[in-house]
């Protein structure tokens, strides 16, 4: 692993497939920001909620044969234990998987790096979902008038 010192912003997501049915679709985008360098994968694991609510991790292997993905082949750091499979799990519908995905912003850690050794930390971080943000603009735009002034 990177000298934590020379990091960027570490992130996490959750991504749900309903039904266990994943078609593969994304996984060359991501493979695509890798070899980019925009980011790098720390962990990437797959997990199943079954009905009865328990939370199962998945090999890639148990994924089936209609999806290549020998490619995140060895994508595991470790990191991800039980317990944090179990709070991912927590979040996706009885009967559904996840791809739970680790990776590192290295597009920031110039920035980061430099801040850190200016002596500034981040305290505090967020995400804001699309649909949120969509929402807001939506409304925006109906209380201003054209030239976006406000409506009378």
């Amino acid at each position: 692993m990177t000298d934590v010192e020379d990091m960027g912003p570490v992130d996490y997501l959750v991504i749900e497939f309903p039904g266990n049915r994943m078609t593969g679709e994304g996984f060359p985008l991501l493979v695509d920001l890798v070899e980019r360098g925009i980011i790098r994968i720390i962990d990437l694991t797959f997990v199943r909620k079954d009905t009865d609510g328990s939370v199962v991790a998945l090999e890639l292997s148990d994924l089936g044969d209609e999806i290549d993905l020998s490619v995140f082949e060895g994508a595991s750091s470790g990191l991800l234990d039980q317990s944090d499979l179990e709070e991912a799990g927590a979040a996706l519908e009885p009967g559904n998987s996840a791809a739970v995905l680790v990776y590192e912003n290295v597009w920031a850690a110039p920035l980061a790096r430099e801040l850190r050794r200016s002596g500034a930390q981040l305290v505090a971080g967020g995400r804001i979902p699309v649909q949120a943000l969509l929402a807001s603009l939506d409304a925006a735009e109906g209380t201003t008038g054209p030239g976006g002034s406000a409506a009378a």
